[in-house]
């Protein structure tokens, strides 16, 4: 009898909660279809991830009748900010007879007075199924972020993309030009504080010597040497024109007074 009472309970139980369990159901299959949904987006897109490439030297020569371009988006003046991801859009135009597959997009940076002094190995992004056609073209995205301890300044980045035709591997350059790289988190990097410094240090010394300047014409003008004027020479031209007349005695009494 307890059994049977069990029973009945179980089974009212399971009435109860067969909605909520539906709903449980739904709701976790819904869920797989978004995911499914978003892995079929991105598989019909092509990108795969971020990885190391392995293609032996991966030096490839370009295929012929492939031209590749390359834009930044809302972005012409190729301003790349230390730290923070940038994206290009790297167009391929197949021109050839057979079609051919995008494996990967890899980029490095340079300096700009020479290409062989490396500074960084950004990130590849392959792809999976991104294949372009005979005579049509596609474009690829392809984030990168420079390291943040970069300094500002121009450096020229390289944007490589590697593809195959007919199963051989090939690449071709779709960018290699200057970008603006500038430091993140703050208006002002610290050699352009520098710079103001010492300029600000340069123009007041330069004050201080004009003013000493002016300080030495202004006391040399006040300081100017008299002049004394001499009477000796004309008072013996003058006992010359009286000597033998009445003044001339007069004259010798008074030198004569002023000397004792």
């Amino acid at each position: 009898m307890a059994s049977m009472a069990f029973r009945i309970f179980f089974l009212a139980l399971l009435l109860l909660a067969s909605p909520f369990l539906q709903v449980v159901r739904c709701q976790s299959d819904a869920e797989t279809e978004s995911e499914e949904a978003v892995v079929d987006d991105a598989t019909d897109l092509g990108i795969v991830g971020e990885e190391e490439l392995d293609y032996g030297d991966g030096s490839f020569s370009a295929a012929p009748g492939v031209d590749t371009v390359c834009v930044f988006p809302k972005n012409s003046a190729r301003l790349v900010v230390a730290g923070e991801e940038t994206e290009i859009l790297a167009g391929v135009k197949n021109n050839g007879d057979s079609s051919l597959n995008v494996l990967a997009i890899k980029a490095s940076v340079h300096y700009t007075f020479d290409h062989r002094l490396l500074i960084q190995n950004l990130s590849a992004v392959t792809f999976n199924n991104a294949s372009v056609p005979a005579s049509s073209q596609a474009t690829f995205p392809y984030l990168f972020a420079v390291s943040k301890y970069l300094q500002s300044g121009n450096f020229d980045l390289v944007g490589t993309i590697i593809y195959e035709i007919d199963q051989h591997p090939y690449q071709s350059t779709f960018f290699n030009g200057t970008i603006d790289v500038a430091e993140a988190g703050g208006f002002l990097s610290i050699e352009s504080v520098f710079l103001v410094t010492l300029g600000i240090a340069l123009i007041v010394l330069l004050g201080l010597w004009i003013h000493g300047q002016i300080q030495n014409l202004s006391k040399k003008t006040k300081r100017a040497p008299k002049v004394e004027v001499g009477t000796k020479s004309s008072d013996a031209s003058l006992d010359e024109w009286l000597e033998g007349t009445a003044a001339y005695s007069g004259s010798l009494s008074n030198k004569s007074k002023k000397k004792k």
